[in-house]
C-alpha cells in the first residue's frame, strides 16, 4: 500500500520493515507449473484447519494487493491489483511494470493467466461492475482501478484479454488507495489525493458518479473537519483509508488512520449526496459534519483500515430481551505495519455495535494468539490487515474472512457478534507468507493474495467450518 505502503503521518514514529519472502518460499512458487496449479508439496506443507487448498497461481511473482472475482460470459474472472514493482510477463516475454493480473478461475484447481495490464508504479485497487447493473445498462463489463499514485482509471474488460481504456475519472494527484463502487447507483467512493485542490490530506474521499463509465462526474469531496482547505486546525486528522457501503445503500462507513489514531465515521448517504448538483468545493466544517450520523475515535496505537458492516443480524443470545435483536455491527480492522512485531501493539479486529449509529460501541474483538505459531519470529508482518468486502449471502451474517499477514487467512464465525469464534484458517506454504487481502465468489470459494509475491491461493471451507454456513 503506499501512500503505496498505506502509511500516514501518524505512523512516522513506528519502526518499519519491508517484508521479504525467504528462499524456501521462492523455491516453492517457482515449482508451480505453467497452468498455475499447485504442486503436491504446496498443500502438504501449508498449515490449515477446516480449510483446504483448491488451486494456486504464482501471478508472475508480483506483489498482490486486492482481488475481485467477476462472473462474466459464462466464466469466473479474477482481477488482482498489484503493488509497485516489475516482473517478466511470460505471455509477452517483456518486463512490465506491475498493474492488474487477469486470471480465469472458472476451474479453480487450474487458474489460467489471461492478461497482465501494466500500471504506473502498480495498480493496487480493483473493483468491477457489469454494465447491466449500472445506470448505463449496457452489455459491457467494467474495471475501476487505481493507477499507481497518479490516477483512477475505468477499463472495458468485456474481453478480458483485450482491456480497453474508457476514461480517467481522476488524475493530476500523487496518492491513490482503496475504492468502493456501488454498481446499482453507479456512485463510487474513491480515496485520492486532495492536496491538488487545497485539501489537507493525500487521502481524501472523492465521491464520483460512474453510472456511465465513459462520462464520469464528480459529486463532491468529503473528509473529516480539519481536512477542508480553509480549516483553522493546526493539525489535520488522519486521512481516509477506505469507505464501505451498507447492503441497502443507506449508510457509508469510512475508516480513517489505517494503523494508528483511527476514526470510524458513519455517514447518511442521502444527506451526503443530497447537495447535488451544487455541492460545495470548499465546504465548512459544519457542512462536512452534516451527513455524519456517528463517529468512533480509536487510541493512537490502533487505526481504521476497514469498517465493514454486518447489518440486521439476529443474535440468538439476545432473543429473550424485548427489542434487543436484530442488531447492526461493523467489523473494524486495524492494520499491522512492522515486521517481526516491532510496533506498539497487536493490530486486531473489533466488533462494533452500531445499532444506535449515533453512539458506536465496541463489544468484542478477534485476534490470532501470537504464541499459537510463534508468529513474531517468522518474519514479515503479524497482525490483522482487512476483511472480505463482498456480501455473498452464503457467508453474510455467518462468517467473515480476515487476512492476517504471516498468519494467513482466518475464517471467523460471527453469528453471535458478541462472541466471535475462529472456525478455521489457511496459511500457505512459505518462509514469510504475507496474506494481504481476501475476497469471495458466489460459488463459496475464498481467494487470498500475497503482498510479497507468493501468488493467489484459492481455498474452501471443510468440516465444522463448512457447517457454519448451513
Amino acid at each position: 500500500m503506499g501512500l503505496t505502503t498505506c502509511r500516514n503521518a501518524g505512523l512516522q514514529k513506528r519502526q518499519r520493515g519491508v517484508s521479504r519472502r525467504g528462499e524456501t518460499a521462492v523455491l516453492t512458487v517457482l515449482l508451480v507449473v505453467v497452468t498455475g496449479s499447485a504442486p503436491a508439496g504446496e498443500a502438504a506443507s501449508a498449515e490449515h484447519r477446516h480449510m483446504q487448498l483448491v488451486g494456486h497461481h504464482d501471478l508472475q511473482h508480483r506483489g498482490a494487493y486486492q482481488p475481485v472475482i467477476q462472473q462474466q460470459g459464462g466464466r469466473w474472472i479474477a482481477y488482482i491489483g498489484h503493488h509497485a514493482g516489475s516482473a517478466i510477463n511470460p505471455l509477452t516475454g517483456k518486463v512490465e511494470t506491475n498493474g492488474t493480473s487477469i486470471v480465469d478461475v472458472t476451474d479453480p484447481a487450474r487458474p489460467r493467466y489471461l492478461h497482465h495490464l501494466p500500471g504506473s508504479a502498480g495498480a493496487q485497487m480493483v473493483q468491477t461492475c457489469r454494465g447491466a447493473e449500472l445506470p448505463v445498462n449496457d452489455d459491457r463489463t467494467y474495471l475501476l482501478r487505481s493507477n499507481g499514485n497518479e490516477s483512477q482509471q475505468l477499463w472495458d474488460v468485456t474481453e478480458p484479454m483485450q482491456p480497453r481504456l474508457v476514461s480517467t475519472p481522476l488524475s493530476g494527484g500523487h496518492a491513490t488507495h482503496k475504492n468502493w463502487w456501488d454498481c446499482k447507483s453507479g456512485i463510487a467512493y474513491l480515496v485520492y489525493d486532495g492536496r491538488q485542490r487545497g485539501w489537507r490530506t493525500g487521502r481524501l474521499l472523492w465521491v464520483m458518479d460512474l453510472g456511465d463509465p465513459a462520462r464520469p462526474e464528480l459529486v463532491r469531496r468529503f473528509g473529516l473537519p480539519g481536512h477542508e482547505p480553509d480549516s483553522p486546525s493546526a493539525v489535520a486528522p488522519p486521512g481516509a483509508h477506505e469507505a464501505t457501503l451498507s447492503p441497502d445503500g443507506d449508510r457509508l462507513f469510512i475508516a480513517y488512520g489505517t494503523g494508528s489514531h483511527g476514526v470510524m465515521q458513519i455517514v447518511d448517504v442521502a444527506t451526503l449526496l443530497g447537495c447535488r448538483p451544487g455541492c460545495p468545493a470548499s465546504p465548512t466544517a459544519r457542512e462536512l459534519l452534516a451527513p455524519q450520523i456517528g463517529r468512533l475515535h480509536m487510541p493512537r496505537f490502533w487505526g481504521g483500515h476497514t469498517a465493514w458492516p454486518i447489518m440486521a443480524i439476529e443474535v440468538p443470545e439476545q432473543s429473550g430481551f424485548v427489542g434487543a435483536t436484530p442488531r447492526d455491527f461493523v467489523v473494524l480492522v486495524s492494520e499491522s505495519f512492522a515486521d517481526r512485531c516491532l510496533e506498539d501493539g497487536h493490530d486486531m479486529v473489533f466488533l462494533v455495535d452500531v445499532t444506535d449509529p449515533a453512539v458506536p460501541f465496541p463489544v468484542a474483538n478477534y485476534q490470532v494468539a501470537e504464541t499459537s505459531g510463534d508468529f513474531c519470529k517468522r518474519g514479515g508482518r503479524f497482525g490483522a490487515h482487512s476483511t472480505n468486502w463482498s456480501y455473498h449471502p452464503r457467508f453474510y451474517r455467518r462468517m467473515i474472512f480476515i487476512s492476517y499477514f504471516n498468519a494467513g487467512v482466518r475464517a471467523v464465525d460471527v453469528r453471535d457478534p458478541f462472541h466471535p469464534v475462529e472456525a478455521g484458517y489457511y496459511i500457505p506454504a512459505g518462509a514469510a507468507i504475507q496474506t494481504n487481502n481476501v475476497e469471495l465468489d458466489g460459488r463459496g470459494l475464498i481467494y487470498l493474495v500475497d503482498r510479497d509475491g507468493a501468488g493467489l491461493h484459492i481455498v474452501t471451507l471443510t468440516g465444522p467450518a463448512l457447517k457454519v454456513l448451513e
